[in-house]
């Protein structure tokens, strides 16, 4: 049974975008946090848009969501199906002949952006979504789930980067952190509202 806070983000968060890891050889805790999560959005009737993988957490992912039967839609560059690393059960599947369109179709028109443990291009989208919420191009929330303290260095180096004054203060409102896949919408929900009024402060 959802709860009021649930039924309430489901009716306003519709779509999200979420950056994942493919990789096999992750302790089996990230790939279960993964398959959680996506059957917990499915359940609150939010649909998934990832980077369409079969394998690791990306495919937990979609096989979460999917088991709930929710709307799970993936875009993947064309080199990636060649080499047959696309899911092919899902309810749609993007082909891109670029990473640059990819990253520029997974984003677009979501309602908020989830990040789970990866390496290092998971890692590199995710910052990338930093910079372009710290430009006023993105403004939407975004959330890490920080399963097994994993993100808890990038935390640490952000800091560093305030403390040293390549960011501003106020950019530590660009992310929120969720420790619990059940914390991801209320951590959206929390997520202080942001404009393109940040350009102001973005090189300061």
């Amino acid at each position: 049974m959802y709860s009021l806070l649930e039924e309430v983000m489901s009716s306003r968060i519709q779509k999200v975008c979420i950056y994942c890891a493919s990789s096999r050889q992750a302790n089996p805790e990230y790939a279960d946090a993964a398959r959680r999560l996506g059957r917990f959005l499915a359940e609150s009737d939010i649909t998934i848009v990832y980077g369409g993988g079969a394998v690791g957490s990306m495919g937990a992912l979609a096989d979460g969501a999917l088991s709930a039967n929710g709307r799970v839609i993936g875009v993947i560059p064309r080199f990636m199906v060649d080499l047959e690393w696309g899911h092919t059960g899902l309810s749609e599947l993007r082909v891109v002949d670029h990473l640059h369109e990819r990253k520029r179709l997974l984003i677009e028109g979501t309602d908020a952006l989830i990040g789970l443990p990866g390496g290092s291009g998971t890692l590199e989208e995710m910052l990338e979504a930093l910079t372009w919420k710290r430009l006023g191009l993105y403004l939407k929330p975004i959330v890490l789930l920080n399963t097994r303290g994993y993100f808890a260095p990038l935390f640490a180096q952000l800091e560093a980067a305030i403390s040293e004054r390549f960011m501003d203060p106020r950019h530590r409102a660009m992310w929120q952190v969720a420790e619990r896949v059940e914390d991801i919408l209320p951590a959206i929900e929390a997520a202080p509202s942001w404009s393109s009024e940040a350009r102001g402060f973005a090189a300061l």
